[in-house]
């Protein structure tokens, strides 16, 4: 990869008004080498109710530091505005981003590194892998928030990587980890087809199919709660282990 890269951070955003200004001010400031990346932020306002588009100007209208693009279209579902995102995305390597609080922009600098390195050209960011390396992540926040994530999204999580490592011979610990981050190419030429939380599965499915080694960094993660927000249900779980199926013995 060249000396200087660029990191499309794609943001699918529906009815958040009230992370995202945050979520963006914390993109912002994420600190990366400026002699190895700059970055460049695509929210996609996937037909939101709310204010969600009205915050995303205001930041817009006040940050001279990165470039961001707003765009807005109805409403289909994360997986189709992560397909919008990519269309956009004009950097070397592309991530993507929850627009809530779950996730920390604190750890782009590590999970891009082993891009840049041409080590890896696809990393995902682990909440499991070498969970002892954050400890203090959680014990603070868990103090601050008494934030712990579901048993029933735990659970569900690991079944399905359980799932993606039987069906496709991976070694993943975290598959449904938002932190997916892909050197452009790959996504760019990869047909995508899902429109909902089917994303991060039928990318996984793809990628393991073309013998694309997928590298894990350890991240932080701060659960919240269906009152916070959160939209992802079981049957998304369900959703996820027939795509898994689906692409495993079909094209």
């Amino acid at each position: 990869m060249k000396q200087s890269a660029v990191l499309s951070i794609i943001i699918p955003a529906y009815n958040e008004q009230a992370t995202i200004a945050v979520l963006l001010q914390k993109v912002i400031d994420s600190r990366l080498d400026p002699a190895k990346a700059s970055k460049q932020i695509i929210v996609v306002d996937d037909g939101s109710k709310d204010n969600t588009a009205k915050e995303v100007t205001r930041v817009m209208k006040a940050n001279r530091q990165v470039p961001i693009k707003l765009i807005r279209k109805p409403n289909g579902g994360k997986g189709s505005a992560i397909r919008v995102g990519i269309q956009h995305a004009t950097g070397d390597i592309i991530l993507i981003q929850d627009a809530d609080l779950e996730y920390d922009p604190d750890d782009y600098a590590g999970l891009i590194e082993p891009i840049l390195r041409g080590h890896a050209k696809v990393v995902y960011g682990s909440r499991y892998f070498l969970k002892e390396q954050r400890k203090d992540v959680w014990s603070k926040h868990q103090r601050k928030h008494g934030g712990v994530s579901y048993l029933s999204f735990v659970l569900g999580g690991r079944l399905i990587t359980w799932a993606t490592n039987l069906l496709y011979g991976t070694k993943l610990t975290d598959e449904p980890t938002c932190y997916k981050v892909f050197h452009a190419d790959v996504l760019k030429n990869m047909k995508l087809n899902c429109t909902g939380f089917e994303f991060c599965p039928e990318v996984t499915a793809k990628v393991a199919r073309r013998g694309i080694r997928i590298v894990e960094i350890p991240i932080a993660f701060y659960p919240r709660t269906v009152a916070d927000g959160k939209k992802i249900k079981w049957s998304d779980g369900l959703e996820g282990i027939w795509t898994l199926l689906r692409y495993r013995f079909s094209n």
